[in-house]
């Protein structure tokens, strides 16, 4: 299959596009930049040049291609809605493009933050709050089986983790305590965060590509839920900084998603998919210490 691929250089897309080409795939790979091209080349693939906001380039890249995965997202926080609208338009291209033709679309959600609950694949996708945008979106993909469109969604959790490279929104957590000397979590910590190892993230949007049913759910889900406080307290262990808690306002506008208890279950897509994370937890990647310069 020929798999269009957005964010494809990008911290998930760079372990993903290898995943495919190693189960026989080939990837047209979105890219914004040289060294993008380079690093999608690299991998095996072929690199288109574009980005979110360059709709031709979606149009172009979807058209050429046997299937989507669009992972592609800004992650400016700063200018959240920015992001949340850019990703809205792009989807509703390149469903535009995949109409009628019963190829898959896998998209990048976000598990649901229903506080205190532990959210599993069956339910619904969070639609107000700071990133509620980015649930309308999800919602949509999943209408897309309307249009004869093999469309899922992977709901990816709070931390998307691989040693030494990337850590999801602890990337946040361990730049904040590079730069000001502590380890830091919001109220008492004790809300907790589900996590996954990036490569059995990648392998599962493998998975959703090749054998998901139109309007599928999978919970790309490892670690059910670790505290924010121990997350910190592995951070501070490493670094040799001290611990502490601090006000929501201390993240900006983010802090507001830290404070919320956000366990998540993937039972049902294991069940179904025969997913089995295999790689190193959240907790054991941050106690390794390998962490890049991120403050």
């Amino acid at each position: 299959m020929r798999v269009f691929v957005t964010g494809a250089s990008g911290s998930i897309g760079s372990v993903v596009v290898p995943e495919l080409i190693a189960a026989g795939h080939d990837v047209l790979g979105l890219v914004r930049s040289d060294a993008a091209a380079t690093a999608v080349a690299a991998a095996g693939g072929t690199p288109l040049r574009g980005d979110l906001t360059d709709l031709d380039s979606l149009r172009a890249g979807a058209t050429q291609a046997d299937g989507v995965i669009n992972l592609a997202f800004s992650n400016d926080w700063s200018n959240i809605e920015q992001g949340i609208d850019e990703e809205a338009r792009a989807v509703k291209t390149l469903a535009a493009a995949l109409a009628g033709s019963g190829k898959p679309f896998v998209h990048a959600g976000l598990t649901p933050m229903q506080p205190g609950h532990t959210s599993t694949e069956e339910d619904p996708d969070t639609t107000d709050g700071p990133v509620g945008g980015r649930g309308r979106t999800s919602h949509e993909v999943l209408t897309l089986a309307a249009q004869d469109i093999r469309s899922s969604v992977v709901r990816l959790p709070r931390s998307v983790h691989q040693r030494g490279i990337t850590y999801g929104f602890c990337s946040v957590l361990i730049a904040a305590a590079q730069e000001t000397g502590v380890s830091a979590y919001v109220g008492d910590g004790t809300q907790r965060w589900p996590a996954v190892n990036l490569r059995d993230a990648a392998t599962l949007f493998r998975i959703a590509l090749e054998d998901a049913e139109p309007g599928t759910v999978l919970h790309a889900v490892a670690d059910e839920g670790d505290t924010m406080r121990s997350l910190a307290e592995a951070i501070g262990g490493v670094l040799a900084v001290p611990v502490e808690s601090v006000p929501t306002e201390r993240f900006g506008v983010i802090g507001r998603v830290f404070a919320l208890d956000m366990p998540s279950s993937s039972a049902l897509t294991r069940e179904r998919y025969a997913w089995k994370p295999t790689h190193p937890s959240l907790l054991d990647d941050l106690a390794a210490g390998d962490y890049p310069a991120l403050g």
